[in-house]
Order: structure tokens, then sequence, then C-alpha cells
């Protein structure tokens, strides 16, 4: 079985995973990462351990970090620093609609690499000059999302924990009202937005269980059958698994689970088949509001 292990760049930052190779790293340990711009240091989040999945293509571990390459790497993060109060400061002198959020640095290459955001496309080319006349090194400027930009600062989400695209998420999938309509989320902006002030990435997460279970039990409105006795479907409880249904005898409600819906409307439909219905047809369950239909109804 192989070995993996996590380490992160910077203190509560995202992890990335990577084959450990012939290296025993601890917690809390230095080691070198290779990247595209050579060799980064990282700390050890995770200590090295067997896996039974198949992880091939990880970065594997180009050493233990030594003095030297810890001391370059700090000397990389103050260079960062620096760069970052220059360019809040030439921004200001330029007077252009921009926000630093990030800064790279690439000592080998000798160049900053400065995330911003803006609500339009801005003219940068004077900030450019003079921030690689200031900071004598080359300069790329890049301007991100609102996403993005989220996922470089990071945050705390509503539910308390860490944003995920700052800790977990690798790329952003689309994310719709459509999707907080279906779990019967308040359609509040300020409920389901979140930090980067786009729909909360979350609400995608538990989405297909919740299309999964409406196409899988009777509709609201439907005809259904429960060890209570018939009667008619008047919401769905998703979380608990559970249909809520109004009673034909008192008019009163219970909740019942999905099999046991699902299973006793089975067996009533094949136990009094209608015409055009086939004798335990689920879909015709979820079709009739009240007496069978024909397929083509």
């Amino acid at each position: 079985m192989p070995m993996m292990c996590a380490v992160t760049f910077s203190p509560r930052g995202r992890l990335y995973y990577a084959d450990p190779g012939p290296y025993s790293p601890k917690v809390g340990d230095k080691v070198l990462i290779p990247t595209d711009a050579g060799p980064e240091v990282a700390e050890c989040m995770w200590a090295p351990q067997w896996v039974s999945d198949d992880i091939g293509g990880l970065p594997v571990l180009a050493g233990m970090a030594q003095t030297a390459d810890v001391e370059q790497h700090a000397a990389s993060r103050r260079r960062r620093a620096q760069a970052r109060v220059t360019a809040k400061r030439l921004i200001r002198e330029h007077e252009l609609p921009m926000k630093v959020v990030g800064v790279d640095h690439i000592p080998a290459e000798n160049m900053f690499t400065i995330y911003f955001t803006a609500d339009h496309r801005v003219d940068f080319r004077g900030l450019v000059r003079d921030l690689a006349r200031t900071l004598a090194a080359r300069i790329d400027l890049r301007q991100l999302s609102a996403r993005d930009s989220a996922r470089i600062q990071g945050g705390i989400g509503s539910c308390g924990r860490d944003l995920c695209c700052a800790t977990f998420l690798t790329d952003f999938e689309p994310v719709s009202i459509r999707m907080a309509k279906d779990q019967d989320l308040p359609l509040n902006p300020m409920k389901i937005s979140g930090a980067c002030g786009r729909l909360m990435c979350c609400l995608r997460y538990e989405h297909p269980l919740y299309e999964q279970f409406k196409a899988e039990v009777p509709a609201v409105g439907a005809r259904v059958s429960t060890p209570d006795g018939d009667g008619r479907v008047v919401s769905h409880d998703i979380p608990r698994d559970r249909v809520v249904v109004r009673l034909d005898a008192g008019g009163g409600r219970c909740a019942c689970s999905r099999a046991s819906v699902c299973g006793s409307r089975k067996e009533y439909e094949a136990a009094h088949p209608g015409p055009g219905t086939a004798p335990g047809g689920a879909d015709a369950l979820a079709r009739q509001p009240g007496a069978a239909e024909s397929p083509d109804a």
C-alpha cells in the first residue's frame, strides 16, 4: 500500500497531499515540496500513513527542509510583507480602484505576483512600472474573482468553520438559487451567501440527496398507505428521511419513514391494481394525486 502525508504552506491554510517517499516527517516538521517554481518549504500537518486508495500522481517530497531553506523562506515572507505594503501605498498614489488580497514571491526568479480585486478592468501599467522600480523585481499583477479572493484571504463561514474554499475545495462548481429552493432554505441573500458575496458552495453538498429523495418518494399531494392508515402526503422531512402524511381517519398527521410509506404503497398497488397501473408501480405512486391514472394521462 502507498503512503501519504499532508502539508500546508501557511498557518491554517489549505492542506496539500504528498507522497513522503523515503522520508518520515513528523507533525510540525518543515519539508520541501516540489512546485513549478522549485522546491518550497511547507509544514507537515499529517504524518505519513498507509492508505488503501490509489494515490498515483501525488508530488513526492523533495526532502526535509534544512536551516538554510527555512531562513530563505523567512526572508521571502518578509519580502512579501514589504511588497504588500508597497503595493497598497502605490495604489493609493495612483488612485486606482484596486484591493490587494495576496502576494507571492519566487526568490529564484526575483519575481512578485500580486493578486488584487476590482469591480472593473483597471489600467495598472503605471503601477507595474513603479512597483518594479521600487521593489527591484519583476512584477505580475493578477485580478481575481470574488470566490478566488475569499480562497486566498480565508476566513470563517456562517457555520463557524474555516471557509471550504480556503481549506479543501480544489475548484468551484456551479451553485444556483434552485439548490436553495429545493432544500427549503430562506431565499435571503444574507442567509445563503458566503464571505465572497456569492451563493455558498455548501449548498451543493447535500443537493443530490434532496433530488434523490424527491425522485423516490410520493410527491406532495399524492395518496399513500401508511402503517397508521391511508392518507395524503402534505410535506417531506428530508433531513430525517421521513414523509409527513395527513390521515383520512381523524385528519391527524403522522411522520413515516420513506421505506414504510413506499413499501406499503407498493403492496397496496399490488393488491388493488387499477386500470393502466402495473402492480407495484412506484412511478404511478408519484404521479397519482388520487385515483390511478393511465400511462398516457
